[in-house]
């Protein structure tokens, strides 16, 4: 999964040291504690915007082990699972490897990673719960939270300013009428609120909003929930957005809200928290108005709580065909603890954890992403959900409710029929 930093929040960089590991008790249920190399891949994100951490990580680890050989291989999103894919075959496996946290679940299935002990890594015990579960497969976990992604709202105030509406709002009554008075101003040709009717991240928040979910588990077995009462009535909510604010094409998903946000073609967008700034960075903005009018806030939900979003983020895993487990182990909490956290939250990232996200809300400058993101929720993590994904039969499914082809009722009975096919095969 590609993801952008939240550049809304602008943080200056710090250099960071991070503190040695100590001994050889490290997380990885593996050996290798006396490894004399290490090969770690990441993508390209910790190469350009925070090598400083990996240079600390790699500090302490040569600290803990002198003499001790790290490399370091660096990929793009679309290019490392490829290469990942046919290296995991022979005995040139990779020590520690970073993934999507959407990603971890089909190599969890594979036995692809080795297991680890969670308790060993820093801050486990506080884990954000979506990323927890990304790492986290019948019991046991196979990896360690990097950092998050988080989702919010963003409006822009001059425009709702123009119709009466001076501040964000905070429950979702409010948020409506203001959008009624933006929809009924502009016309019909107009969004008062641009959300792709494809966009399954946004419809689930909805949907766990309610109190359903996309699958639920019983006895080792998953099965499709969309068709359930709660799920139903989330899903129709977000018909009802569709219908009353969405005036674009209804077959797109999210992948170019930005830049349609800064065509001035809307005047609300739902989705990760650096869109936004994205689409007021003046090679995207078209209006040039909107540096100046863009504000994010906290997505209330129609439960009169915060809307739960989805977590994107990364994780760190070590494949069972490591020969340095125990050394891979120690570098990732080296990498991920305390003082790695600290700066990857100084380039905008959301933490791993509730105790470092907490200090976040304290900040005007980063309280709304980290407020949002404590309310969060992840994919089922069953075998078969990679390929519920490929398919996609959520998409498939809200685009039939959002162009009116079928009711809510018959799209989510016919996604539940195509999810149940799928979601228990490994």
């Amino acid at each position: 999964m590609k993801r952008k930093l939240i550049a809304a929040i602008g943080i200056a960089g710090m250099m960071v040291s991070i503190a040695a590991c100590g001994g050889k008790d490290n997380g990885s249920s593996g050996g290798g504690a006396d490894a004399k190399e290490l090969t770690v891949w990441l993508t390209v994100d910790a190469q350009n915007n925070w090598p400083n951490l990996v240079k600390a990580a790699d500090a302490a680890v040569q600290k803990a082990h002198p003499g001790i050989k790290i490399k370091h291989e660096y990929y793009g999103w679309p290019d490392k699972n490829t290469k990942l894919d046919a290296v995991l075959a022979t005995d040139k496996a990779p020590d520690v490897v970073e993934m999507g946290n959407t990603e971890m679940l089909s190599y969890m299935v594979k036995g692809a990673f080795a297991p680890v002990d969670a308790s060993k890594f820093t801050n486990s015990s506080a884990w954000l719960d979506g990323l927890k579960a990304s790492v986290t497969y019948q019991g046991k976990t196979y990896g360690v939270p990097y950092y998050a992604g988080g989702r919010v709202a963003n409006w822009r105030k001059d425009l709702f300013a123009s119709v009466g509406v001076k501040t964000a709002p905070t429950t979702y009554a409010e948020l409506t009428a203001a959008l009624d008075k933006v929809q009924k101003k502009e016309g019909n040709k107009f969004s008062a609120w641009y959300q792709p009717t494809r966009d399954w991240y946004a419809a689930m928040s909805f949907v766990y909003d309610a109190g359903g979910s996309i699958a639920t588990e019983s006895g080792g077995q998953w099965k499709g929930n969309l068709s359930s009462p709660e799920s139903i009535k989330g899903l129709t909510e977000f018909k009802n957005v569709i219908d009353k604010y969405m005036h674009g094409d209804k077959t797109k998903d999210e992948s170019d809200r930005y830049i349609v946000y800064g065509q001035g073609k809307s005047g609300m967008i739902f989705g990760a928290a650096w869109e936004g700034a994205t689409a007021a960075d003046p090679k995207n903005d078209k209006t040039g108005k909107l540096k100046d009018n863009l504000e994010n806030f906290v997505m209330p939900g129609p439960s009169g709580k915060n809307m739960p979003v989805f977590l994107g983020g990364s994780d760190l895993a070590i494949p069972v065909k490591s020969k340095a487990q125990g050394v891979a182990a120690e570098w990732i909490n080296a990498f991920t603890g305390p003082s790695g956290q600290k700066g990857l939250m100084a380039k905008g990232n959301l933490p791993n954890n509730k105790t470092d996200l907490a200090t976040l809300k304290n900040d005007p400058a980063t309280a709304v992403p980290a407020t949002a993101a404590e309310s969060n929720w992840f994919v089922p993590m069953a075998p078969g959900w990679g390929q519920v994904e490929k398919a996609q039969v959520l998409q498939t499914m809200l685009q039939n409710i959002g162009t009116g082809k079928e009711t809510v009722e018959a799209a989510a009975k016919e996604a539940d029929a195509a999810i149940d096919k799928v979601i228990n095969t490994k």
